[in-house]
């Protein structure tokens, strides 16, 4: 899969999915990256926070790529580079926000200096081998959302990244409709484009709009404010700082990763007339009715500052008539953990407002009239959808053609299309999957660990113990030890249940040590199965004196 005479596209990752975007374009023998980034776990990866891409496909041709461009610096754009790119060894292009970001994430891994960061101004476009490349910026929620402008030998490819119109943004420029007409006038072979909102039969709306509702809401609250937002939403910030002026109240904020995303901002020029902040002590002794805070966990995550706010656990407190507003979108997926939050706030008695309830958050994704504003100004011969699950990617496609775009490709993770010449056509078909984030170690997500984790969170796990001289003698009684086995009353029934039936192994195949072993699982696996009717996953210790 040498990329010849010929443009190709390889998505390993983010198509089919929201989130874990990776992206190669390849042309005469060479490869290119777009974003690196990562997904979050959920209960089918029992004990896993961050899930990131399996590169193997890239990693076995790194001799062929040139470099990492990063479009803008959201986790599920950038996330897996602390972990994936020093292996990689290629440079890495951002713009200064982004690459403020990506410097931070490499130096907690103590890698910065393994790994070349290129800081490339949006002005003006810079070669990486036959490709071409021009940052263009879009709006999104986080400074310099950018679409990357590709040009090579074969065609030029428009690649959007995230973004949104916004004809005011609150941080940070956007490409002006002339100046993305005037990219489609030279001719643009493929766009490749955001498919998270084409569902929405509406703009996505304005970030101003947002802080005249936020406005709103917090200047009719009564007690302690608390705003919850994505940490990385900027825009989101810079729209709370205005409204905690607007309103007469402090600006406190609680997260870490919101305070990451601030001094980077503040240090490539970005919230420069945001509110002194105060700290968590003075947010308590100030009038509750003069306190802003702005909080992470909106999506219920368990170790965020929300959850802990809602526990109790944390220096600020929040009481009866104080308010919450949740200004982000609710990720699928993530109902349960939300609602578990909502319900701990509820019961003190704090209010909650919702995006259902009043205007409070703005989607950073395109809805079908920017989709199709887009699709007049750059004039694509060809749609690739992207960003999306394999739904929105399909229905992009549909809505593209029937808004005139003369083809549309539908990829997936892994399919290998060509774009040029003679494309798009689907050539062949690249391994893909996911790897785990457990601890420090980066493991297969469906490799031996993840499955035997599975298995212990379905089943529960039992140890046996046996120990027996050489001629097949019990030393003592066989230990059992459980966990996770649904028993309560009737657990020390089952451990002597269980050692008896040990006992009893040890007689019938003592001479055989490998037979033992497996008979010695299934008779304790077969007293489970008779106590509780389930099939824990059984460890057996054998020991010969």
């Amino acid at each position: 899969m040498t990329p010849r005479n010929e443009l190709l596209f390889l998505a390993l990752g983010g198509s089919g999915e929201i989130g874990m975007n990776v992206n190669l374009y390849g042309c005469d023998g060479k490869w290119l990256m777009v974003d690196c980034g990562i997904t979050f776990g959920d209960a089918s990866y029992p004990g896993i926070d961050v899930i990131l891409p399996d590169l193997q496909f890239i990693e076995d041709r790194v001799d062929d790529l040139l470099g990492i461009v990063l479009t803008h610096g959201h986790e599920d754009h950038i996330g897996a580079l602390p972990y994936l790119a020093a292996d990689l060894g290629v440079p890495l292009y951002a713009t200064p926000f982004t690459a403020g970001l990506i410097h931070g994430k490499l130096a907690e891994e103590g890698i910065e200096d393994r790994v070349e960061l290129n800081v490339v101004k949006e002005e003006g476009p810079f070669d990486i081998g036959p490709f071409t490349i021009t940052y263009t910026p879009l709006a999104h929620s986080i400074p310099e959302g950018n679409a990357v402008l590709i040009e090579t030998p074969y065609g030029k490819v428009f690649h959007t990244g995230d973004w949104k119109l916004d004809e005011a943004p609150s941080l940070g420029g956007s490409a002006t409709a002339e100046e993305l007409t005037a990219i489609g006038d030279k001719g643009v072979l493929a766009l490749v484009c955001d498919s998270t909102n084409v569902f929405n039969p509406e703009a996505s709306g304005s970030e101003a709009d947002v802080r005249k509702g936020l406005d709103e809401v917090v200047a009719g609250a009564k007690g302690r404010v608390l705003v919850t937002t994505f940490a990385s939403n900027a825009a989101r910030l810079q729209t709370l700082g205005e409204v905690a002026r607007d309103t007469g109240r402090e600006l406190c904020v609680a997260g870490r990763s919101l305070d990451r995303i601030i001094r980077v901002a503040k240090a490539t020029g970005y919230l420069r007339d945001f509110p002194e902040l105060i700290d968590f002590d003075k947010a308590m002794t100030l009038p509750a009715s003069r306190v802003l805070i702005v909080a992470t966990g909106g999506q219920g995550e368990p170790r965020a500052a929300l959850n802990r706010i809602a526990e109790g656990s944390h220096v600020l407190k929040l009481h009866q008539g104080d308010l919450v507003v949740f200004s982000s979108r609710q990720i699928p997926g993530n109902e349960i953990a939300i609602g578990k939050i909502m319900n701990t706030l509820a019961d003190k008695g704090v209010d909650i407002i919702t995006d259902r309830q009043a205007f409070v958050h703005v989607s950073g994704h395109p809805g079908r009239p920017e989709l199709a504003e887009m699709y007049k100004w750059i004039r694509p011969e060809i749609i690739v959808p992207v960003h999306g699950e394999i739904r929105h990617m399909h229905e992009q496609a549909r809505f593209a053609l029937e808004q005139g775009v003369p083809k549309a490709v539908q990829q997936q993770n892994g399919e290998i299309i060509r774009l040029a010449p003679n494309g798009p056509a689907k050539i062949g078909h690249a391994p893909v999957g996911r790897l785990v984030l457990d601890g420090d170690v980066i493991l297969p997500a469906d490799g031996a660990t993840m499955g035997e984790r599975r298995r212990i969170a379905l089943y529960g796990q039992m140890s046996v113990a046996v120990a027996i001289d050489r001629k097949g003698k019990l030393l003592g009684q066989p230990q059992i030890r459980i966990q996770g086995v649904p028993v309560e009353e009737d657990r020390e029934d089952l451990i002597d249940a269980a050692a008896d039936a040990a006992a009893e192994a040890v007689k019938k195949d003592w001479r055989d040590r490998e037979k033992l072993r497996e008979t010695l699982r299934l008779a304790v696996r077969r007293v489970a199965v008779r106590f509780t009717g389930k099939k824990p996953v059984v460890d057996v210790l054998l020991i010969e004196a």
